[in-house]
């Protein structure tokens, strides 16, 4: 056989592949150093920008199809009798906001009620005659409620006079069927500044329907399906809460269903499910275009998003494993005037009610139904969680967290011996060329991210508002993504330059070739060891979701192992002979396609759920800076860019393009701040509007409970940062704003806002402030067990008809309350807990709910020092603080309203005010 000619530096020529352990597939093709050929390290600039195009096409292609297209929706005629009907459904929706926004304790709540309740018993007559349907209107006596996480961790919820329409669907001749229910709820109050269409009629317009055509389906069920239509929800939970501790049903419920929304219409996406998996494993399988995101449910866990629905007292007060599903479009029409049916998108209910009653079907006949608490008392969950994530909408992947830590175990560990066999067989030089590799992945984040967030603090410095993408949610392109995509270029491009200066080193030392080539060897080994940062990045991203167990890890899953593999497919070779050529554009096609269709929508959706929470970003008006808003979405963007573009702009660097693209992302930038800068597109708009908060003040507390006579003011201040100064000037009325007068509404404080005191005397009476008065004070009192609950204080609160207040006791002096209505005792003495050093109680209650309360307070064993000396020690903060709301416009706040541009909205939360408010306190030295 004729011996393959060697190379004169062959021992060299094999070390430096060793530093390159998956080398390529160019071979030497003569035996002479002077006459090796390598592949020119060049690429077309064109060839590049059409992969960057098609990467960018697809990424946007992949979140329409999963997020923005929807089911056609359908008449009554052509769903049929047991089908789901749009149509039908708009109809409920129409009705319930015709009504005009209906909070708790509003006559349009009980004329809601009303027509959910007619609605609930149109559907009994026309049932099925084998199917038995039962209609409750439930009256819930006064309760309270501390849910130990989520946004109202810390408070004390209080609720009274609430009203439910509870429907149950069963087989007439199966009366078992009962005995075990799936729950399906929403709620049919909004708050005071929205009528309601996304949030949540919308989704009380679902369950009508679905009901409907489960009551015509229903006599081969082997389990009952309950409709909750609940009010209260946005009080904190209420109406969930009362169900689940006083209806007789209650015990019959094995799996609860909660319907929300946090935004208008879209599709209605799964985003948090468990703790048994059986609802969720059921819901993939059955349902006609199923959506949700595991990565949904951990950034909600994690407290990222500040929000809370009624799944949580389902899952934390009655033991429950189920489903939580919400539409996400248009999240900055939340809680404002323009949760409107004109924004509402055709196909978004026909979308929820054909998976709802797909899954209802199946689940309504099946046998194997969760038993009992699926939690155990110290609140750890006894099943395995699911990992869950939709491929365009059209089909979900899911699989349990035990095989998902398999999985992930059996990449890492073998990512792990692949590296080091490379580093073995590299040795020293691969050990560094690693080393710089990690630092240009490093160099590409801290570029990225800091140019991104330079452009996020001189923003609201330059610009009319803070956020002036709110209303354009695409400028954001323009304004963040541009500087960091320009940012993560010039990292990556100075880890280029650096790990080329190692590798010319290198290779000067062990190798004797022509200048010419070894140039090109050079850059074809640092294109190589660019694209491989990805694997690393990826690589410790599994690794660590995986140690913590998060359900979203998936996603480095698949940015890692795609990737790897076509890279391994069509690029590594570990013979010696070879030197590098340039990737292939098949590499890159091959292994990002997968990473796109599962991620890509995902990311962008994120994006625009940031840009939406900036509206009522600002929790304590005024006092969370401007510029925090716009770091938070650059650095998301920014590090996303990074993490998704690692392999792609490594191509880059061997093309013309580097020039070129960074001038197209310095003009895209500079256009987008010439739009901002000369006002052609507004920050807000009459259908996404700014969200503020117009209240009427009656200050009875004087300096902590003076005898003064009460101030009256109106208060003008916005949960979207920036000034309110083109506000002022248009509606004028005497408004002075700054951060001089800060107003405590008891828990909320306006930080910074607008106050007027002209013309606000009327509307308002003495009888409306509401009185805090001591009954008793003493000391050394036993309790039944003989302990000495030392220093008590006994006070008596008339509320002078407000069903709707906030009450804060201070921490520091009070350690514990019982909380009385007559002779009912709502909260016991136990232990509480507290939020900044305040115990806060949160009252909502319909319009018969009583005002009166005792309220026994349990002083810290100190106190006794601290009362004896009362008179010579001056506190700087009240013992109780109190504010009562009234949803009724004064003639000064009609007024104010009246004026108010048609880009900002009246925004309403269960913590913030209502139009008209009054204020009282309790001094420590009473």
């Amino acid at each position: 056989m004729r011996k393959r000619p060697q190379p004169e530096a062959s021992s060299s020529s094999s070390s430096a592949s060793k530093s390159e352990p998956q080398a390529s597939d160019e071979q030497i093709k003569t035996g002479s150093s002077n006459d090796i050929h390598v592949r020119s390290a060049k690429r077309s600039g064109l060839a590049w920008t059409v992969a960057f195009a098609a990467f960018v096409y697809a990424t946007y292609g992949v979140y329409y199809y999963q997020y923005e297209h929807m089911p056609p929706p359908l008449t009554a005629d052509q769903a049929g009798k047991r089908g789901f009907s749009e149509f039908e459904a708009i109809k409920h929706v129409k009705a319930l906001t015709e009504l005009g926004p209906h909070p708790v304790g509003s006559d349009a709540l009980d004329r809601a009620l009303q027509y959910v309740f007619a609605a609930a018993q149109k559907i009994k007559e026309t049932k099925h005659w084998e199917v038995d349907v039962e209609v409750d209107f439930f009256h819930a006596k006064s309760g309270a409620n501390r849910l130990v996480s989520g946004a109202f961790m810390g408070r004390t919820l209080i609720y009274s006079d609430l009203n439910h329409i509870v429907l149950r669907i069963q087989p007439k001749y199966a009366s078992e069927a009962a005995e075990n229910a799936i729950l399906v709820s929403s709620h049919i109050d909004t708050v005071f500044a929205a009528e309601g269409a996304g949030d949540c009629s919308s989704c009380v317009a679902v369950m009508l329907e679905l009901a409907r055509a489960m009551s015509q389906w229903a006599h081969g069920f082997k389990n009952a399906v309950i409709f909750l239509f609940n009010t209260g929800e946005e009080e904190g939970l209420n109406g969930a809460h009362s169900f689940v501790t006083q209806h007789p049903w209650n015990t019959t419920i094995r799996v609860a269903i909660d319907l929300e929304a946090m935004g208008i219409g879209g599709k209605s996406g799964l985003f948090q499910a468990g703790p048994h998996p059986w609802a969720v494993e059921n819901f993939a399988a059955a349902a006609k275009y199923p959506s949700g995101q595991v990565t949904a449910q951990d950034l909600f866990a994690s407290g990222a998003i500040t929000s809370a629905t009624d799944f949580q007292v389902y899952k934390e007060v009655a033991g429950l494993s189920g489903l939580d599903f919400a539409y996400t479009d248009k999240s900055a029409v939340y809680h404002t005037k323009n949760d409107k049916l004109d924004l509402l998108k055709p196909g978004s209910l026909q979308h929820l009610g054909e998976n709802m009653l797909a899954f209802l079907l199946q689940a309504a006949s099946s046998t194997s139904l969760p038993k009992g608490n699926a939690m155990e008392k110290e609140g750890k969950t006894v099943h395995e969680t699911a990992v869950y994530f939709d491929i365009l909408g059209t089909y979900m992947v899911l699989y349990r967290q035990g095989f998902a830590n398999m999985l992930h175990n059996s990449v890492i560990v073998q990512s792990l011996l692949i590296w080091t066999a490379s580093l073995v067989m590299g040795g020293y030089p691969a050990a560094v060329s690693l080393a710089l590799t990690c630092l240009s992945a490093i160099l590409m984040l801290v570029f990225s991210v800091s140019f991104a967030v330079v452009i996020a603090f001189i923003l609201p410095q330059i610009s009319s508002s803070p956020v002036p993408y709110v209303a354009n949610p695409w400028l954001a392109v323009g304004l963040f993504a541009a500087p960091a995509f320009l940012g993560a270029l010039t990292g990556q491009h100075l880890g280029y330059i650096i790990l080329k200066a190692y590798l010319a080193n290198m290779f000067s030392k062990r190798m004797q070739l022509s200048p010419v080539v070894q140039a090109d060897l050079i850059k074809l080994e640092a294109e190589r060891w660019l694209f491989k940062a990805g694997f690393l990045q990826w690589l410790i991203l599994l690794a660590l979701g995986n140690f913590y167990k998060i359900g979203s890890t998936f996603i480095a899953l698949f940015w890692l192992v795609p990737p790897a593999f076509a890279y391994g497919f069509l690029e590594a070779t570990l013979t010696p002979v070879r030197f590098p050529r340039p990737l292939k554009l098949a590499t890159l096609l091959l292994g990002l396609a997968v990473p796109v269709l599962v991620s890509a929508g995902n990311f962008i959706r994120l994006a625009n759920v940031i840009v939406a929470i900036v509206v009522r970003f600002d929790r304590n008006p005024g006092g969370t800076p401007e510029w925090l808003g716009n770091v938070i979405l650059a650095v998301f963007i920014a590090v996303v860019l990074c993490l998704t573009l690692v392999y792609l702009l490594s191509y880059v660097h061997l093309s013309g393009a580097k020039r070129p693209i960074a001038i197209a992302s310095c003009v895209l930038f500079v256009l987008s701040l010439i739009l901002v800068l000369s006002g052609t597109v507004p920050p807000f708009s009459e259908d996404t509007a700014r969200a503020v908060n117009v209240v009427h003040v009656v200050d009875a507390s004087g300096k902590f409970g003076g005898k003064q006579e009460p101030s009256s003011f109106i208060a003008l201040y916005s949960t979207t940062p920036g000034k309110l100064t083109k506000e002022v000037e248009q509606i004028k009325e005497g408004f002075v704003c700054g951060r001089d007068n800060v107003v405590d509404f008891v828990t909320l404080s306006m930080e910074y806002g607008c106050l007027t005191y002209d013309g606000t005397d009327g509307g308002w009476s003495q009888s409306d402030v509401p009185t805090i008065h001591v009954e008793s004070e003493g000391f050394g009192i036993m309790d039944t067990k003989g302990n000495d609950n030392g220093r008590i204080t006994k006070v008596s609160i008339d509320m002078k008809g407000s069903v709707r207040w906030s009450l804060a006791i201070d921490a520091e002096e009070i350690e514990d309350f019982t909380f009385k209505e007559g002779s009912e005792e709502l909260v016991r003495r136990d232990e509480k807990s507290g939020m900044d050093g305040w115990h806060i109680i949160q009252f909502s209650g319909g319009k018969n709910a009583v005002s009166k309360f005792d309220l026994d307070l349990y002083w810290v064993k100190n106190s006794r020092e601290s009362y004896h000396n009362a008179n010579r020690k001056e506190k700087q903060r009240p013992l109780l603080k109190l504010r009562t709301d009234f949803d009724r416009l004064t003639p000064k706040t009609e007024r104010v309203l009246s004026k108010l541009p048609a880009w900002c909205s009246l925004f309403g939360k269960s913590t913030s005010p209502q139009t008209l408010s009054f204020l009282n306190s309790l001094p420590v030295n009473f």
